[in-house]
């Protein structure tokens, strides 16, 4: 008797990449979050729908169960079909990418378009589209022969079949927008009115309405309490929280978040998560304190609190004023011993605020975070070590000079040398004048002291400072007249060997530990601010004229760009 074999999501990958379902179908279904209350957006309305139309077309169903894709070829999925990705890039060979928010459509196309899978069934256009992104990808698909079939809708390959698809396509996407526009201006008229859109904090009932949350009779008189206790400053928030852990009291019970398993998963796949409370803690107890809504406030659409028509005070103004004092007068700033060792500490900055990024880890990587001032133009705030890496990476990649461009300044920096030599001879002439002149007074001083002296011209004390500042004078022309452009040839010289150094030392920072990264940045960069997904930086005194080497070796009209940034380099040449 043979032991049934049963197939491995492994096994299945391996069928499906042989080729073996390329005469199937996939069944594609939508849950959306617009219409909770519409029977088309039902998966299990969809899943009958979608099946019943590819029997009766005589479709194959691709007869695979892969954990968080599909089941028995049928995807379901409950994620809106309107919002997308705004991150756009663009490679250097015209391929256009941006990410697909929603994970199994996304696995979808992959295999289609490849040819693994011979179509799609879906129960109409808004179901698998309602953004033009995706919408894109669908019908660039369907161009390329994946067959793509919709229960309510049949698309001929004509003009018209186009303009039908067209029409479908932007009715789906319109209806999202009126949906989103309706539920923000809803919130908007409501918040302007004083009606609280969003949860009452623990001490009220939410009970579906807007317009009317009442006190919770349990919760509320121990909140109060608490309240009444603190402002007399003899409890603190460790205190409170034991006081509301004896009395009972525990947050309103609420479903945690969804693991992203759960949110592949089938419907039946898992139970309903059960709603659940904690016990309080500080920062609860501290949150509660804070919270103006127990004034009987509510926020308004600019985030500012005003009277409230949805609820009433639990505590009056004078008792919240009390209890901010208190808050206040105990408030103790923390303040690192030693700061963290964190690469690339304080040298990150938003460019258009300057708030610095903060380093933190979570789960073994390192990221950067600002807290960005209210308004500030960039929507960068956070990211990880990675991005710095790979920007700072590229940027070592193009402050070392090439070949080529050495040979370029050999033959360019000995014409500007020439002319510089020919401005330093006129200054050599004029310190030599100034020199001359110098010597003439000093010998006329040194031979005539007495009858100067006689005549009053000089006291002796201005006499001799006169003296010493003529010699002080002659000695600086002297220096000027020892310093020469011409050792600019070794200027040019220490500036390869330096480039040379920078190449040498970008494979060392590729396989560097983040500290020795670290350690390379700070010698080369002086600044590096982030603007949404671009790096700038500002390199050291000393690196300036690999920065500025393009316009140096480019840009006819700045001839002498390269020879000033050499004598930045070394200014006492």
């Amino acid at each position: 008797m043979k032991k049934s074999s049963i197939k491995t999501e492994k096994d299945l990958i391996a069928e499906i990449l042989s080729g073996k379902y390329r005469d199937h179908y996939l069944l594609y279904g939508r849950k959306s979050t617009d219409e909770a209350d519409n029977q088309k957006n039902s998966i299990s309305y969809q899943k009958t729908e979608n099946t019943r139309y590819a029997y009766k077309e005589k479709l194959l169903i691709a007869p695979i169960t892969i954990k968080g894709f599909c089941a028995d070829g049928i995807i379901s999925e409950k994620h809106s079909g309107f919002t997308e990705d705004n991150d756009v890039s663009i490679t250097d060979d015209g391929l256009v990418q941006y990410r697909i928010d929603r994970p199994k459509f996304q696995k979808m196309l992959q295999f289609v378009s490849q040819g693994y899978f011979k179509g799609v069934v879906c129960l109409c256009w808004d179901r698998i589209s309602r953004n033009k992104g995706d919408d894109t990808l669908v019908r660039k698909l369907m161009r390329k022969g994946i067959d793509f079939r919709f229960v309510y809708a049949k698309y001929d390959k004509t003009s018209s079949g186009a303009l039908h698809m067209d029409i479908d396509g932007m009715f789906s996407q319109h209806h999202s927008r009126v949906t989103s526009e309706k539920v923000t201006i809803t919130i908007r008229n409501s918040r302007e009115k004083g009606i609280c859109t969003y949860r009452a904090p623990i001490g009220y009932l939410n009970l579906g309405e807007m317009e009317h949350k009442p006190f919770d009779p349990v919760r509320a008189p121990i909140i109060k309490q608490m309240f009444e206790y603190y402002a007399t400053g003899d409890w603190s928030l460790s205190d409170l929280a034991r006081f509301a852990k004896e009395q009972g009291l525990v947050t309103v019970p609420m479903r945690r978040r969804r693991t992203k398993e759960e949110m592949l998963a089938e419907e039946d796949e898992f139970d309903e998560i059960e709603k659940t409370s904690r016990p309080l803690t500080e920062n609860h107890v501290s949150r509660i304190l804070t919270n103006r809504f127990y004034t009987g406030r509510t926020l308004d659409p600019d985030g500012n609190y005003i009277h409230s028509n949805s609820h009433e005070a639990l505590v009056s103004d004078e008792l919240f004023s009390d209890v901010q004092a208190v808050l206040k007068k105990k408030k103790v700033s923390v303040h690192y011993t030693e700061k963290l060792d964190q690469p690339l500490r304080g040298i990150v900055r938003c460019v258009h605020c300057e708030r610095v990024y903060t380093p933190y880890t979570k789960k073994g990587i390192q990221y950067f975070n600002a807290r960005c001032v209210n308004g500030c133009e960039n929507t960068f705030k956070n990211f990880n070590f990675k991005f710095i890496d790979e920007k700072i990476g590229g940027l070592m990649n193009g402050l070392y000079f090439t070949d080529e461009e050495i040979e370029l300044m050999d033959a360019r920096v000995g014409t500007d040398i020439a002319l510089l030599e020919e401005k330093r001879q006129k200054g050599l002439d004029q310190l030599e004048r100034k020199k001359k002149t110098i010597r003439e007074n000093l010998a006329y001083i040194r031979s005539n002291k007495l009858s100067l002296l006689k005549s009053g011209v000089y006291s002796p004390e201005a006499l001799i400072e006169e003296e010493t500042k003529l010699e002080a004078e002659l000695s600086a022309l002297k220096s000027d007249e020892d310093i020469s452009d011409i050792a600019m040839h070794e200027t040019m010289k220490e500036v390869q060997k330096l480039s040379e150094l920078i190449k040498n030392v970008i494979p060392y920072y590729n396989f560097a530990k983040p500290h020795e990264k670290e350690k390379i940045i700070r010698v080369i960069f002086s600044e590096l601010s982030v603007s949404q997904n671009t790096l700038n930086y500002k390199c050291k005194k000393g690196f300036e004229c690999f920065e500025n080497r393009f316009s140096a070796l480019c840009d006819p009209t700045e001839n002498r760009t390269l020879i000033t940034a050499l004598k930045r380099r070394c200014p006492n040449r």
